[in-house]
C-alpha cells in the first residue's frame, strides 16, 4: 500500500486500517458484499448498500412463491456473511433493498408483496435478533413483468404495465419502474417510455392509492393469499436452510431447476390455451403491424470505444499499475476491498481492468448443469 503515490496518495487507507480487519473472514463468493457492508456503515451510513433481486427469478420463469422464498434465501446469506465478517445486524440491515417484478396476477402479486415484507421483518428479528425496527423494513422496488409483454399488439402492453404497477403499489413498494409498451420489440421509443412514464404519474397523482398504508388489508382473499404465499415460500427457505444456504442451493442448481421447470409449465400453459395472452394464443389479428421502433445510431459503439481509448491514453500508467496491484494484494488477504477500488477508480481504472484483477484472486462462477 506505502507504494501508491501521485494523484491517488489520500488517507483512505490508513483511515481505514486503523477501523479494524475481519473477525471472520467471509468466503469468497460474498466477500465483496460484506466489504460494502462494513465499509459503508462506517463511511457511508445513509448510503444503500444492495439491492437483493429477485426480478431476475421472475424473469426466469419463477412462480411468486419461488421469487419471494428465493430472494429472501438471497437475503438470509448475505445478512448472515455479515454477521460472521463481525458486523452488529443493526449496524447494516436498515440500508438493504429489495427488487421484485410484478406480473399479471393480481391479487396474487399484492399477496406476494405483503408476505415478503412479513416474512423479511419476521426472520430479521426471530433469526438475526434485531433490535431496531427500521432493519426489520422490507424496503423494495419493483418492475412491470417484461416476460409478460407481447411483441403481437404491443399497445396491449399499456394495459398490461398499468395494472402490473397498480399492484405494487397496492402491495407497498417504496419505488417503481413501468415498462414500455414495446420493449418486446426493440428498446423504447421517447413516445413510449413517455406513456409509462404517465402511467406512473396517472397513479399517483389521480387516483390517490398511494394516500392509504397496506389499502388491501383486511380482504378475506388477499389475507388468505398472503398467508399462503408466506407459507409456502417459508418452507422454501426451511429447504434451502437445510442444504446449507442459498449458496450451496446455488452451487448444486436447486434454485435453477426449480424455476427452470416452473418457466416450462408455463410456457407448456400458454401453448395449451390453459393460460389465455391476448393477442397471442387468443384475440389475434391478421393484419401487420406497424411500429415505429427505436433505432440505435451503429456509431455509437466505435465513439464509445474511441473515447475509452482516449481516457487510457491521458491516465498515468504506474497510477493504474499500483492500484491493480494493492487491489490484488488485499483480495489475497483480508483487508477490505473498498477502498482500493475507489482507488483504482480514481486514477482510471476501468472496471474491466478491476475485475479482471478480482477474477484472478477468487476465481469466475461457472453455472451448474441443470438438466
Amino acid at each position: 500500500m506505502e507504494k501508491l503515490r501521485g494523484t491517488i496518495q489520500n488517507d483512505i487507507l490508513k483511515e481505514y486500517a486503523a477501523r479494524g480487519t475481519y473477525i471472520f473472514p467471509p468466503a469468497p463468493s460474498m466477500r465483496l458484499i460484506t466489504d460494502i457492508f462494513r465499509f459503508c456503515s462506517e463511511r457511508m451510513p445513509l448510503f444503500n448498500t444492495i439491492s437483493i433481486s429477485g426480478y431476475h427469478i421472475r424473469e426466469a420463469g419463477s412462480t411468486a412463491v419461488q421469487e419471494v422464498a428465493f430472494t429472501i434465501a438471497n437475503g438470509i446469506a448475505y445478512v448472515k456473511a455479515a454477521i460472521d465478517a463481525g458486523l452488529d445486524v443493526d449496524t447494516f440491515a436498515s440500508r438493504l433493498s429489495f427488487f421484485f417484478g410484478s406480473a399479471s396476477e393480481f391479487f396474487e402479486e399484492i399477496a406476494k408483496f405483503r408476505a415478503a415484507r412479513r416474512l423479511w421483518a419476521r426472520i430479521m428479528r426471530e433469526r438475526f435478533n434485531s433490535k431496531d425496527d427500521r432493519s426489520c423494513t422490507m424496503r423494495f422496488h419493483t418492475q412491470t413483468a417484461g416476460y409478460t409483454l407481447t411483441a403481437q399488439q404491443p399497445d396491449n402492453n399499456i394495459v398490461r404495465v398499468t395494472l402490473q404497477a397498480l399492484q405494487a403499489v397496492l402491495g407497498g413498494t417504496q419505488s417503481l419502474h413501468t415498462n414500455s409498451r414495446d420493449e418486446a420489440l426493440s428498446l423504447p421509443t421517447e413516445k413510449s417510455v413517455q406513456i409509462a412514464l404517465r402511467t406512473q404519474q396517472i397513479i399517483a397523482h389521480e387516483t390517490a392509492v398511494a394516500d392509504t398504508i397496506d389499502p388491501v388489508a383486511g380482504s378475506y382473499f388477499v389475507e388468505s393469499l398472503t398467508n399462503e404465499i408466506e407459507r409456502k415460500a417459508l418452507e422454501y427457505i426451511e429447504k434451502i436452510d437445510r442444504m446449507g444456504g442459498a449458496p450451496v442451493a446455488i452451487e448444486n442448481g436447486f434454485m435453477q431447476r426449480e424455476i427452470h421447470n416452473s418457466a416450462y409449465d408455463f410456457q407448456t400453459s400458454v401453448d395449451n390455451k390453459d393460460r389465455i395472452v391476448v393477442g397471442v394464443n387468443e384475440f389475434s389479428v391478421d393484419e401487420e403491424q406497424q411500429f415505429d421502433y427505436l433505432r440505435v445510431n451503429p456509431l455509437a459503439e466505435s465513439e464509445q470505444i474511441e473515447r475509452l481509448k482516449k481516457v487510457k491514453l491521458h491516465r498515468k500508467k504506474s497510477d493504474i499499475k499500483h492500484a491493480l496491484s494493492a487491489l490484488k494484494t488485499a483480495a489475497e488477504g483480508d483487508d477490505n476491498l473498498m477502498p482500493l477500488i475507489l482507488i483504482a477508480v480514481k486514477a482510471y481504472a476501468t472496471i474491466g481492468e478491476i475485475c479482471d484483477v478480482l477474477r484472478e484472486v477468487f476465481g469466475e462462477y461457472k453455472a451448474p448443469d441443470i438438466l
